[in-house]
């Protein structure tokens, strides 16, 4: 496994997931996730962790969180893993 080269905790605002139809609303959170942490952190490959997934579709496709606590770690080869952080 690679190296951890940054670590830094997100704070993800999910409200824009509210403009799509109601089905759509959890996948379109998802690709928030995505895309929020693409930009961030700069890099394009972006792994998310099960537990995160499990977070915005625990209310169903209609109802995602507004706002998702997330611990990103980019390696060295440029990818970036996230995993849910806990609530401080």
């Amino acid at each position: 496994m690679a190296e951890k080269m940054q670590e830094h905790v997100y704070i993800i605002p999910l409200r824009d997931a509210r403009r799509m139809p109601r089905w759509k609303r959890a996948n379109g959170a998802i690709k928030d996730i995505r895309n929020y942490l693409a930009k961030h952190m700069k890099s394009e490959e972006v792994k998310l962790d099960q537990a995160i997934n499990e977070k915005v579709w625990a209310r169903g496709s209609s109802k995602p969180p507004s706002k998702i606590r997330v611990r990103a770690m980019k390696m060295e080869d440029g990818q970036v893993q996230a995993e849910l952080a806990p609530e401080s």
